[in-house]
């Protein structure tokens, strides 16, 4: 969850900037001169929102809508053609989002909510409080991007732009252009419709952007890192499994989980998936290495039924299982790195038996770590170090280690900056897309609101004369779609939070 000294300081913050600027206004020596110093600078101050606005860029968005008219007019028509598209096209995946939650609702295992397009973010629940930054810079940056497509569309379409802003509503940020509502009523159903659908279209193009940029990346980057020798480590948990003198360390290089090739971070998220859902691996060792000092102690049950056979609190050895053509299932207490050091690994007794062994020589047995039922022993390969060796849970090994795919090339070249890249990419991608499908439901208060008026106009202007007619039909649709988007946000939340 959220920490509560962030709550605190956030919700403390407003009341001080609320309440100072409260005492200010009703102080009759310098409320006059407060209140000019808001209006020449454009802001606006409210209970948990702040609002800047400024004519400043104004000249910047004349000069971008006069670039190439004819292109300008090409790139807002097809915007406008995918803002129709998407605004029939977010009432589908909405519904379809509905169901799938109304179907993990009533289901015992909500394990597909990852398989859903759109999902609640909730800081401190499913979006981590360390990434917050990449959260709300991804925002406004969609945001500004957003609001520089209306304001260009508008131009192109001779509407006056009153100016720019940005505000801040208790921590989310965002941007909006003050267009002239005269000029806007002016136009033409189509002109209003390339103006309203322009947001949606460059947050889209954006996403397309940062897309392309993500997949780019390893290429970009060539000179500096290269990728695909394995996951290289950039931090490891204090205190955790993965760390201590024979752990990972940053600056390591991992190149498998056992048998399991790891050339990246997929691989190595897609080799310890693997290994949890199979049984334990076993590895190769002689027969005449089982001493027996070893083999004779005593086995017994745990409370989960598994068996151990090392009385001791060793932290080295570990309980073997293995099978006896004489004896059948046998438990030996055996040095786990001098068991598994340069073994192969192996499933049955067969898996061990080479070609050319001789006929009086030692058999060659499948030792398997007799462990608690889900914990798993696993070799980590990270040369040149030794290999380290695992024994617990594999998502605390998954999930208590920072891994990377680029390798910087040059010793001064710092290890974050592709993971602050491609983390951006990742935020402005999600969240630029989201915003594009959200902003262009048929909703009150939204750009699909703008979208389906000047729609049902341009559309329905001859077939249905009567003015009062596409108006209601557009008010029942706005009705339909911000219930559809209510319910889709109100059975998110509960499903973030109560579950």
């Amino acid at each position: 969850m959220i920490p509560i000294p962030v709550v605190v300081c956030v919700m403390g913050g407003w009341c001080a900037v609320y309440l100072t600027d409260t005492l200010i206004k009703t102080s009759t020596s310098v409320r006059h001169r407060y209140e000019t110093w808001l209006s020449s600078n454009g802001l606006t101050l409210s209970p948990f929102h702040v609002r800047w606005q400024t004519g400043l860029f104004n000249r910047l968005f004349a000069r971008c809508a006069s670039l190439n008219p004819h292109f300008l007019h090409v790139w807002f028509s097809v915007g406008m053609v995918f803002g129709v598209v998407a605004m029939f096209g977010s009432v589908v995946l909405l519904s379809r989002t509905l169901h799938q939650t109304l179907k993990q609702m009533t289901s015992e295992a909500p394990e597909g909510s990852h398989e859903q397009v759109l999902q609640v973010v909730v800081p401190g629940v499913n979006l981590p409080v360390s990434q917050l930054a990449y959260f709300f810079i991804a925002i406004l940056v969609s945001g500004v991007i957003h609001e520089f497509g209306h304001g260009v569309a508008a131009l192109r379409e001779q509407v006056r732009l009153n100016g720019f802003g940005i505000f801040v509503f208790v921590v989310y940020p965002g941007a909006f252009v003050d267009l002239f509502t005269t000029h806007l009523n002016l136009i033409s159903p189509i002109q209003q419709l390339r103006i309203f659908c322009a947001g949606v279209w460059h947050n889209f193009m954006l996403c397309v952007a940062a897309l392309c940029f993500l997949l780019l990346l390893p290429l970009l980057l060539f000179p500096f890192y290269y990728t695909g020798a394995g996951a290289f480590v950039t931090d490891v948990m204090e205190g955790s499994p993965s760390s201590g003198p024979r752990g990972l360390f940053v600056g390591d290089l991992v190149t498998s989980l056992e048998d399991c090739a790891v050339r990246g971070v997929d691989d190595w998220h897609s080799c310890i998936r693997q290994l949890s859902q199979q049984p334990q691996t076993g590895y190769c060792a002689k027969s005449s290495n089982l001493h027996i000092s070893w083999a004779a102690g005593r086995a017994y049950k745990r409370l989960d039924g598994t068996m151990e056979c090392c009385s001791n609190n060793s932290l080295t050895d570990l309980c073997f299982s293995y099978h006896s053509n004489q004896e059948g299932r046998m438990y030996a207490c055996l040095p786990a790195r001098k068991t598994m050091e340069s073994s192969r690994t192996c499933k049955t007794n067969t898996d061990c038996q080479l070609p050319g062994e001789g006929v009086g020589a030692a058999p060659s047995l499948c030792m398997v770590p007799s462990l608690e039922n889900q914990t798993r022993l696993i070799r980590v390969r990270h040369p040149p170090q030794q290999d380290m060796l695992f024994v617990g849970y594999p998502s605390h090994l998954q999930y208590s280690v920072s891994l990377t795919n680029f390798v910087p090339r040059l010793g001064f070249l710092h290890l974050d900056l592709p993971v602050l890249l491609e983390t951006f990419c990742k935020y402005l991608v999600s969240l630029s897309g989201a915003l594009a499908v959200v902003n262009a439901v048929p909703c009150f208060a939204l750009d699909g609101q703008w979208m389906l008026t000047s729609f049902l106009e341009a559309a329905l202007g001859r077939l249905v004369p009567e003015r009062s007619s596409r108006e209601l039909l557009g008010f029942c649709i706005l009705l339909g779609g911000s219930a559809l988007l209510a319910a889709n946000v109100a059975l998110g939340l509960w499903m973030v939070t109560a579950r």
